[in-house]
């Protein structure tokens, strides 16, 4: 029998399902906390999270699919990841956390991407990035270069939330063009990193981490991490993607002019296109698809 073990981490809690890969049924789930996962807020407008958490309720998760599903973890062929969006985790050499996790309902860096938009200019920003900075992951590292340079300086790499699993899990540091895109450091006019949002940022290039596609084999689970969720040394990890773009692959939206509206902490449409075009009043935001190729396929959430 070959499975599929799935991971959802969230701001609220971390979700787990093992699927049968043969026929798609579900064969146990499970959350971990049984309450909402706290959210720390020291000053209005402020929220973070310790990446530690996330971790230690995936292997809650995990262990409540061990007890209600009865299964070989060599049955267990690839691992996909889901995560929260536009947060900010950072490491230094050794993989260390430096700080809690900059989540996406913080709004502390809404200033430093104004001033990124008017620096860079508007028009070039919504041309190449689809997006104005705003309070995404960029302007959020940058507040970090600002206001806490002896954690900068210790920096060995940025990651979002499921960046960070999937290092957990394979003891590799990788990203996706989806996942820079969320963070607005996707240029779609050259199908690269963004590197003059970097730039105005004064933020160094090595600090992102390489990118591989969201559909790919991702490294693989360590001895290390397979001990501690109770998995086979050696799964595969094969998929990340966001929250919302996830939700959009969940419900088969993937081509141009299919929408999808989901509902949960917050609301979101979800519509895909496959134009190189943007909302000259930005008041959509568009990202890449888990399902992008070089024919620059994006998501545009309202």
């Amino acid at each position: 029998m070959a499975l599929l073990m799935g991971y959802d981490v969230g701001s609220s809690s971390i979700k787990a399902t093992l699927l049968d890969a043969g026929t798609g049924k579900a064969l146990a789930s499970a959350t971990s906390p049984d309450k909402e996962l706290d959210i720390i807020a020291q000053q209005a407008d402020w929220a973070e999270q310790h990446p530690a958490t996330w971790w230690e309720h995936v292997k809650r998760a995990t262990q409540k699919i061990k007890a209600a599903a009865k299964f070989d973890p060599a049955d267990v062929k690839a691992i996909g990841i889901s995560y929260q969006m536009h947060g900010l985790v950072l490491v230094d050499k050794n993989k260390q956390v430096l700080r809690p996790s900059i989540i996406w309902c913080d709004s502390r860096a809404v200033r430093i991407g104004q001033k990124a938009a008017e620096d860079i200019g508007a028009d070039k920003c919504l041309k190449r990035l689809f997006n104005l900075p705003g309070n995404f992951t960029a302007s959020k590292l940058k507040w970090v270069k600002d206001n806490e340079p002896d954690v900068y300086a210790r920096i060995d790499k940025m990651m979002l939330p499921g960046d960070f699993i999937a290092m957990q899990m394979t003891g590799d540091i990788k990203t996706t063009a989806s996942g820079l895109s969320e963070g607005i450091m996707w240029d779609f006019e050259s199908d690269e990193l963004a590197q003059f949002v970097l730039d105005n940022y004064g933020i160094a290039s090595g600090l992102v981490a390489d990118t591989v596609p969201t559909f790919s084999v991702q490294g693989e689970l360590t001895k290390a991490a397979a001990e501690e969720l109770g998995l086979a040394p050696g799964t595969k990890v094969s998929y990340r993607g966001g929250d919302q773009p996830n939700n959009a692959l969940s419900l088969s939206v993937l081509q141009p002019g299919e929408i999808a509206v989901t509902a949960g902490t917050s609301g979101v449409v979800y519509g895909v296109t496959d134009k190189k075009n943007y909302d000259a009043k930005s008041r959509v935001n568009i990202f890449v698809h888990v399902n992008h190729t070089a024919d620059a396929l994006a998501t545009q959430r309202a």
